[in-house]
């Protein structure tokens, strides 16, 4: 006897995803709104003033408005409904837009070292007074955004990316309003490129975990804090299980885990009884609601080999 079984979420967890979907949405339309009106305020400081790390600051926010509207167009497509060819819809379009923030990350901290570089060969004169002024617009901007997203983040890697793009931006401004200080009070030059490198290092370390974690999503690795030898030790200690094998745990999207396994029961066991009280088991320990289980008899099915294998009881439970 064998029965797949595949659970969604439940009607109360649809009801509050749905409700942080929206706050993130709203949350990712006001950062844009303030940091694009920023950004063009602060392309026309750089220029005005020659400072090059206005102008890589502004340069990253680029980055962020594009990464922004990203989310959001992520956030759009994800809600698409399923479909036969697409049976999971287009969930994973977050976290693809997570890997290209990420990747956006590292392509300015590139272009930001390469002008820094240059400036440090080839000093230019920099108005001190009108960059700080600038900057200090800039850090408030910034310190806004990286609050209202902060609330919204959680563990969705799509907004992780907006949030660290903005905080990076955050970091970016304080390094700017040092260089200005330090240029108005000693007329010291070399701080405006120096910032610049401080910058683009600080923006290269904040894309790491966000590279590491997409890709680990879209390789199907085990869900972040999920440990599969625990999920599989937790299944088999279920009454009448005696196997459990082909145990693949991986994530959908960010907060979507996802189960399936192949259940060896014994002989004399109610396949569906034991299936309903595996489901509550992982339900209840590890927050997967997900699962597509296989539920065989011991005699109806041979052993496993060589695959991931956890065993249990050696005795029959009459049901």
């Amino acid at each position: 006897m064998s029965e797949a079984s595949t659970h969604s979420h439940a009607a109360g967890d649809h009801h509050s995803h749905d409700h942080a979907r929206g706050a993130n949405k709203r949350a990712l339309w006001l950062v844009l709104a303030l940091t694009g009106t920023y950004m063009v305020a602060e392309v026309v400081g750089g220029l005005l003033t020659g400072s090059l790390a206005l102008l890589a600051d502004a340069g990253h926010m680029l980055t962020d408005n594009v990464a922004l509207a990203l989310a959001l167009g992520a956030f759009w497509l994800s809600e698409r409904p399923p479909t036969p060819e697409r049976s999971f819809g287009y969930k994973r379009v977050e976290i693809l837009a997570a890997l290209f923030n990420g990747l956006t990350l590292v392509a300015i901290s590139g272009w930001i070292l390469f002008e820094a570089v240059r400036r440090i060969r080839e000093p230019a004169e920099v108005l001190g007074g009108w960059m700080l002024a600038v900057a200090a617009v800039g850090l408030l901007v910034n310190a806004a955004g990286a609050v209202i997203l902060s609330r919204s983040a959680g563990e969705n890697l799509n907004m992780q990316g907006a949030l660290r793009h903005v905080l990076a931006d955050l970091a970016g401004s304080v390094g700017v309003i040092l260089a200005a200080v330090a240029i108005m009070l000693t007329g010291w030059v070399y701080a405006d490129p120096l910032v610049s490198v401080a910058i683009a290092l600080l923006v290269l370390l904040s894309s790491w975990r966000l590279l590491r974690e997409s890709v680990s999503v879209l390789l199907e690795a085990a869900p972040a804090g999920m440990k599969v030898e625990e999920i599989g030790a937790a299944m088999v200690r279920v009454e009448g299980v005696r196997e459990v094998h082909d145990l693949h745990v991986w994530t959908i999207t960010s907060g979507f885990p996802a189960l399936a396994a192949h259940v060896l029961v014994g002989e004399r066991e109610n396949c569906h009884a034991r299936r309903r009280e595996i489901e509550a088991v992982l339900l209840e320990r590890f927050g997967i609601s997900h699962t597509t289980l296989q539920v065989d008899h011991v005699g109806d099915h041979p052993a496993a080999g060589q695959r991931l294998r956890f065993t249990g009881r050696t005795r029959d439970s009459a049901c």
